[in-house]
C-alpha cells in the first residue's frame, strides 16, 4: 500500500513532521522519530544498455567526413579508456556497420546471381564468363564519379554499386544474344559478332540514353534525402557512362576471345572422330 500526502504538505523536507504513524503501543508517532529528509541531486535517470550502466553518446560527422570516419573516430576514443569500459553501436550506426560488414558477401551473391541468369538464358557455361568480364568497366565508371565528386563509400554508394552491376550485363546480353543467333544461321564468330554489333548499337544507345537521362537528376538534387539521392545518381550514372561507351568496343572482343578460347578446349566428340576418318580421302 502506497500513501501520499496533499500537494501543499509534501514540497519540503520538514513535511515529514505532518506524517505520523501507530506504533506498537497504539500511539501516533511522527515520521521524524525514526526518519530525516534532506535536498540532493543527482542524474534525472539512469541510462542502462543490456542491463549496464552507461552513457548514451550522439553526434554526427563534421562538413566533408563520412559516418564511418566519425564511427571510427570515436572507436579510437572509447579504445583509451580504462579497462572494463566498453561499447555498442544503437540504432542507424548500427545498421551501417552491420551492412557494411555484409558488403563482400553482397557482391559476391550478385555476381552469382548474374552468372547463373546469364548461363540460363544462353544456355552455356562459357558464354556468361564474357559478360562478367564486362562488371569491372561499369563499376569503375561509378568509383570514378562517386570519387571525383568527393563522396564516400556508404550505404547508399553501395545502392547504385548493385545496380550498376546488373545495367553493365544488360548491354552485353544485347550483343552476344544476336551474335549467337547469327552463328546459328550460319555465320562465322567474327562476321556474327561485328553484325550483331552494328544491328545493335541503335538500341543499346536508346536504352542506356533512356535511363541515364534520369539519373543526374538525382545527382544534383538538393533539400531534404539529398545526400542519399546524390551518392545513388552519381554512382549509377558515371557507371551507366562506361557501361555504355566503353562496353560497346569491349563487349565484342570479350565475346571473341572467350568463345575462341573455349571452343579449342572443346575435344572433338569419338563419333565425329570417326565420321572424319570414315570420309577422308585416300591421298597417296
Amino acid at each position: 500500500m502506497f500513501l501520499q500526502a496533499d500537494a501543499p504538505y509534501r514540497m519540503l523536507p520538514k513535511d515529514i513532521d505532518k506524517l505520523y504513524v501507530r506504533n506498537t503501543a497504539g500511539k501516533m508517532v511522527p515520521f521524524s522519530a525514526f526518519a530525516t529528509a534532506h535536498w540532493s541531486s543527482g542524474a534525472p535517470r539512469l541510462e542502462r544498455f543490456n542491463g549496464f550502466p552507461s552513457v548514451n553518446i550522439q553526434g554526427e560527422p563534421v562538413p566533408g567526413k563520412s559516418s564511418g570516419e566519425a564511427m571510427q573516430a570515436m572507436e579510437e576514443i572509447v579504445a583509451k579508456l580504462p579497462q572494463g569500459i566498453g561499447y555498442e553501436w544503437t540504432g542507424l550506426s548500427y545498421q551501417e556497420r552491420m551492412g557494411g560488414s555484409q558488403a563482400p558477401l553482397l557482391y559476391a551473391l550478385s555476381v552469382i546471381v548474374i552468372f547463373l541468369c546469364v548461363a540460363a538464358l544462353y544456355e552455356s557455361w562459357p558464354i556468361p564468363i564474357a559478360n562478367l568480364l564486362m562488371l569491372p568497366l561499369g563499376l569503375f565508371g561509378a568509383a570514378l564519379a562517386t570519387w571525383l565528386r568527393g563522396m564516400h563509400n556508404d550505404v547508399y554508394f553501395q545502392i547504385g554499386f548493385l545496380t550498376t552491376l546488373g545495367l553493365t550485363t544488360k548491354n552485353a546480353i544485347l550483343i552476344i544474344q544476336f551474335a549467337q543467333q547469327r552463328m546459328e544461321r550460319g555465320e562465322g564468330l567474327i562476321d556474327a559478332t561485328l553484325g550483331a554489333a552494328r544491328v545493335r548499337f541503335r538500341p543499346v544507345i536508346m536504352t542506356s540514353l533512356a535511363f541515364f537521362l534520369r539519373r543526374p537528376a538525382l545527382a544534383i538534387a538538393t533539400g531534404a534525402g539529398a545526400g542519399a539521392m546524390n551518392a545513388i545518381g552519381t554512382a549509377v550514372t558515371g557507371g551507366m557512362l562506361s557501361a555504355t561507351f566503353i562496353d560497346l568496343f569491349y563487349i565484342p572482343l570479350l565475346f571473341v576471345v572467350v568463345s575462341r578460347l573455349f571452343a579449342a578446349k572443346q575435344p572433338t566428340p569419338i563419333g565425329e572422330q570417326h565420321a572424319a576418318a570414315f570420309v577422308s580421302p585416300n591421298v597417296e
